[in-house]
């Protein structure tokens, strides 16, 4: 909310953010019961002409710059080796952590998490299955076709149990300046309505 509020373009809303990291960390419980459950935040950041991908470990975080396809986030870290823009100390904490040897190429989603990045597309679970509905529609995604896949629920994206998704949006950018941008948002807590 910060970066939309400070910045007027994709990039300067990632620096607000990433200096807020910076300066004030995370944190906080994700749930509003008497569990305890935090996790580190991973955003989309867009506007009109560029589009950011921003992941979090702590303070440490790595950002993709999108060139083009399609891309998505969800419960992991998924910037591997393209790195456009980094924490200083990013690489030189997972080396002391023993996370990285310092040797082969850096891979951050590697470094800073349990998942095996080889295996982030194929294996069933949210950011691969948003991965092949993106794909199975790249070229020709509609705000329609993403409402769908948010709304999916055999797929994960939906979440529904114990953790449930409580909100979902969807936003058109035109390039055109003269176009208006339209963002759709949930209004009830469950996206499938």
């Amino acid at each position: 909310r910060l970066g939309l509020e400070r910045a007027d373009t994709a990039e300067k809303a990632l620096n607000v953010i990433v200096d807020l990291l910076e300066k004030y960390g995370q944190g906080g419980n994700c749930m509003e019961s008497h569990m305890v459950f935090t996790y580190h935040n991973s955003f989309l950041i867009a506007d009109r002409k560029e589009a950011w991908v921003l992941e979090t470990s702590g303070k440490y975080w790595a950002a993709e710059k999108v060139e083009g396809g399609v891309r998505n986030i969800s419960n992991q870290l998924s910037i591997t080796t393209k790195i456009d823009r980094e924490h200083p100390e990013l690489k030189e904490y997972a080396k002391s952590k023993g996370w990285w040897d310092g040797e082969k190429e850096f891979d951050f989603a590697a470094a800073y998490s349990y998942v095996n990045t080889a295996r982030m597309t194929t294996t069933r679970g949210r950011y691969c299955e948003g991965y092949k509905f993106l794909n199975k529609h790249k070229g020709s995604i509609s705000s329609e076709i993403m409402m769908k896949i948010l709304r999916d629920k055999d797929s994960g994206i939906n979440m529904e149990g114990e953790f449930m998704t409580t909100g979902s949006m969807v936003s058109v950018l035109p390039q055109d300046p003269n176009l208006p941008c339209i963002h759709y948002f949930t209004g009830t807590p469950d996206p499938a309505r």
